[in-house]
């Protein structure tokens, strides 16, 4: 497998870094013990700048987590501090280089763990279950991960590599898992600390370096956290250009009552450098989108009581021969013959297509197979709920297994798949996955969907790999986002400020 572009970071899944690390004392010769020096010496230094001062308890399992475990508390007890070392096994179950650090331990050895082992601790480390973790914690873990989370309040938790409880390759979390203030993690961030539910219970992540040797490797990573530097793959505008090749894009949609979402996806298209957009909407309406408008093309289609009719098919295909990408769904309404238009249309488009809304809906079950035939690129923009009814399954389904649904999403349609959210995943079908860092509260607003569909097209309609254009999309709608926050509040926040944003973000990337 080929490398990640350097505006992914790579994030390992267990599997990865457990050959990431055999490497490393097999081939590269650098001693596990040594690993795990760092790796507690990191968390250790950690624990200090978080809580300087109190009580500490460390929370070990038989493993190697448990090892780093116990290298902090030595470390930490060599500076003086209180700490209570709490095992949850028999120390003589502890093997290899845990069991090396056992013996390293100064002062009081360690005591079995009890939920009242943790009740004078200013400062938790969790250190019961590391990246090889993955379904339901087993007892005695399970009771000491619902202790921690019951003292959550009363002291700072930090987590050692990935909390307890959450999988580190996919961020699921089976059954209970520790909800720490931060998370250590050691040569690089793991999937499951970035992709939701996983991400809630990380904190604020800090990586350490643990000295694994840089250069060619035996695995590289599917899965990468996304950086701005993506957005200097957007191509602008020279001297020659004109506003075709700036790219032209076609957005197909809305319906009575719904006719601020295209409004919205044509504005964002045309902001995020696009020289030619055109809306297509019920003729019955197009005195609305004229007056909302005035930069944008308008195309009458036949209409069916305020929505698009499936006649219209015909009337899209033949104006999109001469642009290229299509924005179809915003607004574009539940009515049966609007439905059976989206249907109709989207697998005999021949340019690149974001799929959006309703136009997602048209195809839930066995409908999404059609899309798979299609030869252009295919870009599918949902949210939990439309992954959903994609899937036959409810949003509850989607959210616990966010990574699994998207990617199953992905193959079935043959489609690059943004699923939506503060960690927003951008999959591709053969496996290779962007991770949105999020963050973002501006865009919890009605229409920034809409506006995240518009930019997607807009760098489509630029030539861009589909990608790329949807990972730098995303990044660019998030920018905005956190722009407009700075400008109006969080809580102030409309899609069109987001909208007005995207100029700011484009000339910034280009500028480094």
């Amino acid at each position: 497998m080929s490398a990640l572009p350097e505006w992914l970071e790579a994030l390992p899944d267990a599997a990865e870094q457990r050959a990431l690390d055999a490497w490393a004392i097999e081939d590269r010769g650098i001693p596990g013990a040594d690993l795990m020096e760092r790796a507690g010496a990191g968390l250790a230094r950690v624990c200090t700048e978080r809580v300087p001062d109190g009580p500490v308890a460390v929370v070990c399992g038989r493993g190697n987590n448990g090892g780093d475990g116990l290298v902090t508390a030595r470390l930490l007890r060599e500076q003086g501090r209180e700490v209570s070392v709490l095992l949850l096994a028999d120390p003589q179950e502890l093997r290899g280089d845990a069991r090396l650090n056992l013996e390293r331990l100064p002062g009081a050895p360690p005591e079995p763990f009890t939920p009242a082992g943790l009740g004078a601790a200013a400062l938790i480390v969790d250190a019961i279950l590391g990246t090889g973790f993955a379904g339901v914690p087993r007892e005695p873990a399970a009771g000491a991960i619902a202790a921690i989370n019951e003292r959550r309040d009363a002291a700072e938790v930090i987590a050692c590599d990935v909390p307890s409880g959450v999988d580190a390759s996919t961020g699921e979390v089976t059954a209970g898992a520790v909800r720490a203030h931060a998370t250590v993690t050691f040569h690089a961030a793991k999937p499951g600390l970035w992709i939701a539910p996983g991400k809630r219970h990380a904190g604020t992540v800090t990586v350490i370096d643990i000295g694994i040797p840089a250069g060619p490797r035996p695995v590289e990573a599917e899965i990468g956290l996304l950086r701005d530097a993506v957005l200097a793959q957007v191509p602008r505008r020279g001297a020659d250009s004109t506003k075709f090749s700036a790219g032209s894009v076609l957005v197909c949609g809305g319906s009575t009552g719904l006719t601020g979402a295209p409004t919205l996806a044509s504005m964002a298209a045309a902001r995020a450098g696009a020289g030619y957009v055109t809306v297509a909407v019920p003729s019955s309406l197009l005195q609305v989108f004229a007056s909302k408008l005035v930069e944008v093309m308008q195309v009458p289609l036949p209409d069916e009581g305020g929505a698009i009719g499936s006649a219209a098919v015909e009337t899209v295909l033949g104006r999109a021969e001469r642009l290229q990408s299509l924005v179809l769904g915003p607004g574009l309404g539940r009515d049966p013959a609007t439905q059976d238009f989206a249907r109709a249309l989207a697998p005999r488009v021949d340019i690149p297509l974001v799929l959006d809304a309703d136009g997602l809906n048209a195809h839930a079950g066995n409908a999404l197979r059609w899309l798979a035939s299609r030869q252009a690129p295919t870009v599918l923009t949902p949210h939990a709920g439309e992954l959903g009814r994609l899937l036959g399954i409810d949003s509850g389904e989607v959210d616990a297994h966010r990574l699994a649904r998207a990617r199953e999403v992905a193959q079935l349609a043959r489609a690059i798949v943004v699923l939506k959210g503060d960690d927003t995943l951008v999959v591709e079908p053969g496996g290779r996955v962007a991770v949105s860092p999020g963050d973002v509260p501006a865009l919890a607003t009605a229409g920034t969907g809409d506006v995240l569909s518009g930019v997607i097209g807009a760098f489509l309609a630029k030539r861009m790999d589909p990608f790329v254009a949807a990972c730098a999309g995303v990044c660019a709608h998030a920018r905005a986002g956190r722009i407009a926050g700075l400008a109006f509040g969080v809580e102030g926040v409309l899609a069109s400020d987001v909208i007005l944003a995207l100029p700011r973000v484009l000339v910034a990337s280009a500028r480094k």
